[in-house]
């Protein structure tokens, strides 16, 4: 099967039998994909990459690296240093891929607004002031809180570009304060809208509607967002 990320630059194919898709909500994954990061995993003998013009690797910890793509900021690959094998995002995979979505892990570290498994999670803080950041950290940000409905988006662009789905809220533009965002650069998908990532780890941090809406992933929030997943979108796109 084949996979590939939103513009083409980076596309892959696995042989074998992949291993079922695995969630991790991580704090790492969580800021990374913007949600959480849903992936299945082969041998490295059973991986191979056919364009790799946009591939960007980033050093996340001592023992793993993570692949993205430095043209459309999607999160693809997890790669440890220790075992001969490629986590790669199932929601990159073109086509059905006949794959389930196994597990649950990390489930602690997941945001505030929504539960992994289980029914909603109960109200906690109402913060007024939300701190958002990159992976890397060279992106930060503050926004005025708390983060309200959340929407989750699987559209065949959030699935690419996130692996798994997207989870983000609205809010003013206009009220985003940036500490630092020279590393940021932005892809004009198709129909115009655009995202914001982080060029150095490949986070997705935000994005903007043709219509100037905006909104922020709500993966990038550090600590509570006061925010509720409310509402599932373009569900006939989900890949698995």
């Amino acid at each position: 099967m084949k996979g590939s990320c939103q513009c083409g630059a980076v596309v892959f194919e696995v042989t074998g039998t992949p291993r079922e898709v695995i969630a991790c909500h991580c704090s790492q994954c969580r800021k990374w994909s913007g949600h959480f990061w849903a992936a299945s995993s082969v041998p490295v003998s059973d991986f191979r990459l056919i364009r790799q013009d946009g591939l960007a690797w980033y050093r996340a910890s001592a023992t793993a690296r993570r692949g993205f793509c430095r043209c459309c900021g999607a999160s693809l690959f997890w790669v440890p240093d220790a075992e001969p094998r490629v986590a790669f995002a199932a929601g990159a995979l073109d086509g059905p891929p006949g794959l389930h979505l196994a597990r649950h892990i990390f489930t602690a570290d997941a945001g505030d607004y929504c539960a992994p498994v289980g029914p909603p999670p109960a109200p906690g803080p109402v913060p007024t002031l939300l701190t958002g950041a990159c992976l890397c950290g060279a992106a930060r940000f503050t926004l005025p809180g708390p983060a309200g409905p959340v929407t989750a988006c699987h559209c065949r662009q959030c699935r690419k570009t996130s692996g798994h789905y997207s989870a983000s809220f609205d809010t003013s533009e206009a009220g985003v304060i940036w500490q630092s965002h020279a590393t940021i650069a932005e892809y004009r998908a198709s129909g115009g809208s655009q995202r914001g990532f982080c060029t150095t780890c490949g986070s997705n941090l935000y994005f903007r509607a043709t219509d100037g809406r905006f909104s922020v992933e709500a993966g990038a929030i550090i600590g509570a967002t006061g925010g509720r997943l409310e509402s599932h979108i373009f569900v006939a796109d989900k890949g698995y």
